[in-house]
């Protein structure tokens, strides 16, 4: 009888996939969880620019990471990553990319405008692909579900791109928050000086002009209404001014402020949430707004609830409130947490500050907080099998809130004229039931909580 050869050793692909299938056969999710230890993450790149190149270079100075693709719309963004790593394959479509590569591909940072991440992030998760997704998540609520919910689908590793989730600064005032230094809190005010429309202030889409060479205007528009291109108004960033595209002041910068409030405090999904603003139409997001939350209330609360308040364009709590000494003013932008022994003001980005100085006289911050690699630590989660702090679980939550305020403000009370005022008429709150993903009282609020996309670009629901 011949004797039946030995198998052959196992390729590095083979052991991914044959890891997938055992998993799926015990009830596991059926991708990888975690590569050999030797294994190398072949990555690809969707936004090489601005973000994008920041999130590769920073997983590429990673030992076990290699870039095997990059995707960009427009083609003058890859000089500065192909400087890094020559001979990369470029790609204008990330469908067609995932298609092509297959399993060549491990993971994907999505790193385009707001209004395209759901859609790349959900394609890369169908196959199987790992996904570090920049903030704000996605572009909606809805959409932001769907990254959470196809993430638990799925099995694949997540984290998004607010990096200052692992910042030494962040995790020292969740520390202290969470060790009961200023007791339990009471409330939370947190701000940014940044406008929602500061990039371009126009009130109505601009004049339009020519597609810049190398540029593809329809993969960029992606699932948004088709609308001329215009010079310097869109794409490159300006982008993030618009509604179609971006998600105002608070898309931009919410998923970051308000991290430390969340991690801190326990927080999940909001009961209310309502504002005003400075006005809106339906092209541009106001350039100042205060968006109000109410919460239900964790162990770290003082109260059944806890109220949060998000203001920007300038607009702050007082620094009386704060309980400040004269010499000093509250950062341009952070948070204010109000609690039964005292404040904390954690500027953005800096190290938390306890007040009435009065009340910690002699305190002694703690030295044993480090910060961390946010990228690496997506990395290393894919080669272990673990989990990130900010993965889609914990992204998904947050930036339904941040996407929340947004929908607040859109159905907000224009500002009334008799009043003498440029600040809207506070609307009546938005009651929020999270596990419907439904507003329950106003059904103009809730055809908000998605969008309809062009022909061909939905995002498949999980």
């Amino acid at each position: 009888m011949t004797p039946t050869p030995a198998p052959a050793p196992p390729t590095r692909r083979t052991f991914l996939k044959h890891t997938a299938l055992a998993g799926a056969a015990l009830g596991f999710p059926a991708v990888l969880r975690a590569a050999q230890p030797n294994s190398r993450i072949q990555l690809a790149a969707i936004g090489v620019s601005a973000r994008g190149y920041a999130d590769l270079h920073s997983i590429a100075s990673h030992p076990k990471a290699t870039f095997v693709a990059f995707c960009d719309i427009d083609q003058a963004h890859f000089a500065k990553a192909d400087a890094d790593h020559p001979g990369t394959p470029h790609f204008a479509d990330f469908r067609a990319m995932l298609e092509k590569l297959g399993d060549t591909v491990d993971a994907v940072i999505v790193a385009t405008p707001d209004h395209l991440h759901a859609l790349a992030a959900v394609e890369a998760m169908r196959r199987g692909k790992h996904v570090y997704c920049e903030k704000p998540l996605a572009h909606t609520v809805w959409e932001c579900r769907q990254l959470r919910l196809w993430a638990e689908k799925t099995g694949v590793v997540t984290q998004m791109g607010n990096q200052i989730h692992s910042s030494v600064e962040y995790r020292l005032a969740t520390r202290l928050i969470r060790d009961g230094v200023i007791g339990k809190v009471k409330e939370v005010h947190s701000w940014l000086a940044f406008t929602g429309n500061e990039r371009t202030r126009l009130l109505e889409p601009p004049t339009s002009g020519p597609v810049p060479q190398g540029v593809d205007w329809d993969l960029w528009l992606g699932g948004a209404p088709h609308r001329p291109f215009a010079p310097r108004v869109y794409h490159p960033f300006a982008w993030r001014d618009w509604q179609d595209f971006g998600s105002g002041a608070l898309g931009d910068f919410g998923a970051h402020i308000f991290d430390p409030v969340f991690t801190a405090l326990g927080l999940t999904a909001p009961l209310t949430v309502s504002a005003d603003h400075s006005g809106i139409n339906r092209h541009i997001w106001p350039t100042l707004e205060t968006v109000r939350y109410v919460f239900p209330g964790t162990e770290f609360t003082a109260g059944p609830t806890l109220p949060l308040t998000w203001s920007d364009g300038g607009l702050r709590p007082s620094r009386k409130l704060a309980q400040l000494p004269p010499e000093l003013d509250l950062p341009q932008h952070g948070s204010l947490f109000i609690g039964e022994k005292g404040n904390l003001v954690l500027p953005h980005v800096g190290g938390p500050r306890l007040y009435p100085v009065e009340n910690f006289a002699g305190f002694v911050y703690p030295k044993d907080i480090k910060g961390l690699n946010h990228h690496h630590a997506w990395v290393d989660a894919i080669l272990t099998g673990g989990r990130t702090s900010a993965g889609f679980h914990y992204a998904g939550p947050l930036s339904e809130t941040v996407q929340l305020g947004n929908v607040a403000t859109r159905v907000a009370l224009p500002p009334s004229p008799k009043r003498g005022s440029n600040v809207a008429t506070q609307a009546p709150a938005l009651s929020w039931d999270a596990a419907a993903l439904r507003i329950t009282n106003h059904p103009a609020a809730q055809a908000l909580l998605t969008k309809t996309y062009r022909p061909g670009w939905a995002v498949p629901a999980a």
